[in-house]
């Protein structure tokens, strides 16, 4: 047959299925439903600690002996469907006020309670009518009581949702030997109900009717029966549109190493054919993984004008002149922030002080208020970008005064010193172990160290707010570099592009950087 294909077939299927069970569950199904749940069957040994033991234990007998093997039942009736219920839907005949009968096989009702309404206006279907002076008592409410065993309930009227609880106390009857008790018979029926209009019991966490579920196992099957056949048309394509196959090289900022690591992880598991190698000595700085992209695309010279789809470069901040060959691509704005060990008893300081201690001016941390411990200062490396932007935006391109140690640990605890690492978290680690250290660092690390202090900067914590209003001044751009510009189904290409999507900003929001796209200016990629 011309046309004919069974995948829109099963297609047409799969939306009908649906379609049919939700009309039937939701239009047919439950027009109009009258439903209970036995929400408590316990005996008095099972009821130590319940809500309702202490009136079990009290009830008594009519002649005052005690029940035999007390029990009660706690039954909720409801209505559990999406039309509402009136005295007159209720199936018995004319003038018989009541509208549900309970039967507890094996057992006698001593007593009976109503203990919850959903709506106040319900009372008045169990309460008796008050009467004028003179006139006669009025009769027990009409439906409502113990006939022959039985708990009678009347025809209460229910709008959709609406529920009534009724609490029961029982005795075993004589000559009833089973050790467990039946469960109770709930009987009632509607006019015009579904199902014969008979009440139907409930339960907590309602999945479907049995009709529906004949249904969803239809879905399900004609669902299967598509995979199958798309899986089997031999044109489909393992990967998403941004995947692309090879290994691809990364290398820059340490500071930034935490997304780009998480990214290549999560990216590998999209795209199965794509490799991102990250080992211990990745990232070496900015200036570092800057320098290995321009010498490997020297080295690689690729022709046709095109650039290298198989590495990427991370920065700081801008390049320095000196690379025509590498473009950048705003990625995301990085906020830094400086930390101290948590025994200099500083949390705050004034970027007046900040200079001077950089400069060499405050050498004890009690010239700012802190504790009796010379200041020792814990750098990165010469070429990192966190060092490069503190040195620019908050000391005001003031160089870094000479290291005086070329280890950390060999700083003179009673001298003021500096010294330098070669990243971030050895930053970190030396900052907490060092007495009177100050550093800096990325503040999602920084943040996830629970050995340093963060430092304020007149007042003002490292967030994006600050940094928008022109308060907070250690911040950067965090930049990705290409060897001139990678083929457009590369992996550095689409690795880019991974994270500039939903999931790559996600990554990068979770780390405390903001990305580009999120910003007034993307392309500037600058708070405002």
């Amino acid at each position: 047959m011309p046309g004919f294909s069974w995948e829109f077939v099963f297609a047409v299927l799969g939306l009908t299925v649906p379609v049919a069970a939700a009309l039937w569950e939701f239009v047919l199904a439950d027009r109009k439903r009258l439903g209970y749940r036995v929400q408590m069957d316990t005996t008095a040994t099972d009821a130590a600690a319940a809500r309702y033991a202490g009136v079990l234990q009290q009830m008594r007998g009519t002649n005052g002996a005690p029940l035999k093997d007390p029990s009660f039942v706690l039954l909720r009736i409801e209505n559990s469907g999406w039309a509402p219920i009136v005295e007159s839907n209720y199936l018995a005949p004319e003038g018989d006020p009541v509208g549900i009968r309970v039967t507890c096989r094996g057992r006698r009702v001593v007593g009976m309670v109503v203990t919850e309404l959903s709506r106040n206006e319900l009372r008045r279907f169990f309460t008796q009518r008050p009467v004028t002076e003179g006139q006669s008592p009025p009769p027990d409410v009409p439906g409502l009581g113990v006939v022959d065993g039985l708990i009678e309930l009347p025809k209460v009227k229910l709008n959709r949702r609406d529920h009534y609880k009724v609490l029961a106390v029982l005795e075993r009857e004589d000559g009833f030997g089973e050790d467990t008790f039946p469960d109770p018979l709930v009987e009632a029926s509607l006019v015009g109900g579904v199902r014969r209009g008979r009440i139907k019991k409930t339960e907590y966490y309602p999945f479907a009717s049995r009709p529906v579920l004949v249904l969803l196992a239809a879905l399900i099957l004609v669902g299967t029966v598509q995979s199958l056949i798309t899986f089997t048309r031999g044109d489909t394509k393992a990967a998403p549109l941004d995947c692309a196959k090879g290994t691809l090289t990364l290398s820059g900022s340490t500071a930034f190493a935490p997304v780009l690591r998480e990214a290549a992880k999560q990216y590998e598991k999209t795209c199965p054919d794509a490799h991102i190698p990250i080992g211990d000595d990745t990232f070496q700085g900015s200036v570092s993984g800057l320098n290995t992209l321009a010498a490997a695309g020297k080295k690689a010279k690729p022709a046709g004008g095109q650039g290298l789809g198989d590495r990427l470069a991370f920065s700081d901040g801008p390049k320095t002149d000196g690379r025509p060959q590498l473009l950048p691509r705003p990625v995301a704005l990085s906020l830094f922030t400086l930390v101290v060990n948590k025994g200099t008893g500083v949390q705050d300081l004034s970027l007046k002080q900040v200079r001077d201690i950089y400069a060499g001016k405050i050498t004890n941390w009690n010239q700012v208020k802190g504790n009796d411990v010379p200041i020792h200062l814990v750098s990165r490396n010469p070429g990192s970008g966190t060092r490069t932007t503190l040195e620019r935006q908050v000391l005001g391109n003031r160089a870094l005064l000479a290291a005086t140690a070329s280890d950390c640990a060999a700083l003179d605890n009673a001298r003021p010193g500096r010294c330098e690492v070669g990243d971030t978290q050895t930053l970190l680690d030396t900052v907490a172990s060092t007495p009177g250290s100050l550093g800096h660092s990325e503040v999602g690390a920084a943040t996830a160290h629970e050995d340093v202090q963060l430092v304020r900067i007149d007042g003002y914590p490292a967030t994006l707010e600050g940094a928008d209003e022109g308060a907070y001044p250690y911040w950067q751009t965090e930049f990705a570099y290409t060897y001139g510009e990678p083929p457009a189904d590369s992996l550095a290409a689409g690795f880019l592009r991974y994270l500039a999507n939903e999931v790559g900003k996600d990554i990068i929001r979770a780390h405390g950087d903001r990305p580009c796209a999120e910003l007034a200016k993307p392309l500037l990629c600058r708070p405002s």
